[in-house]
């Protein structure tokens, strides 16, 4: 009963349906990935389960609790943390103020939060650019300071919107080395977001497919890989 779950998650937006009795859960140190065309409700999804949104129809549960009505700060100091697809940094402050932000969000002191931040900057390699405004950053490494801004909260689970995006080959192994160290290390259950499908067959254990904000598939890698219908709606030809 630790698991964080969404149970027929239904949203609507002015009369369009965005998801549809969607059902999944994450497990603790499991790395599940969530992908799906454009519009298929991914965002959506990871928006009502941190509280950025509200569902229809539908509850949210984490380790067996009812949290469908939890507003999003309080579902942060229970362990669920995110990065955002467009990284959301405080572009007017240094890369450790923003990495300290994420321990002080979930109550750590200046102090022990300014620890925390610097281990971090540490543990994935930003040392060179810690004291740096984060607005002048290139992209890949506001990519690793979003990242580290929600390992800061110390999270259970740890939901990913799309962090490749916008990476090039290379940052894209850093990145995958980066999350198979926050799994573990940290410990923590991973929803990955991503359109990049190397790195989800990659990391993954499993896959779950929305198309059009309905669930049509959840299986491992190999299942998914040769999922007549995951193919037609999304992979193509893409993966062999």
């Amino acid at each position: 009963m630790t698991a964080l779950e969404v149970d027929g998650v239904t949203v609507d937006f002015q009369g369009l349906r965005a998801i549809e009795r969607v059902s999944l859960a994450l497990a603790p140190g499991e790395i599940l990935g969530l992908i799906g065309p454009n519009g298929a409700g991914k965002t959506t999804l990871v928006n009502v389960l941190t509280g950025f949104q509200a569902p229809t129809e539908g509850r949210v549960r984490l380790a067996g609790a009812d949290i469908t009505g939890w507003p999003a700060y309080k579902r942060s100091r229970a362990g669920l943390a995110r990065t955002f697809q467009s990284v959301l940094l405080f572009k007017g402050l240094s890369v450790i103020e923003n990495i300290e932000s994420g321990a002080v969000a979930v109550g750590l002191d200046r102090m022990a939060a300014r620890k925390r931040a610097l281990d971090i900057i540490d543990w994935l390699g930003l040392g060179a650019v810690g004291g740096r405004v984060a607005g002048t950053l290139p992209f890949g490494s506001e990519r690793r300071v979003g990242i580290g801004r929600a390992i800061a909260m110390r999270p259970t689970f740890l939901l990913m919107d799309e962090p490749a995006a916008g990476l090039n080959d290379s940052e894209c192994i850093e990145l995958d080395q980066v999350i198979r160290r926050v799994r573990q290390e940290i410990g923590c259950g991973i929803l990955l977001i991503e359109h990049r499908m190397s790195l989800v067959f990659a990391l993954c254990d499993r896959i779950h497919v929305l198309e059009q904000g309905r669930s049509i598939a959840t299986g491992t890698p190999p299942e998914i890989r040769t999922n007549v219908r995951v193919r037609q709606a999304y992979l193509g030809e893409e993966v062999g």
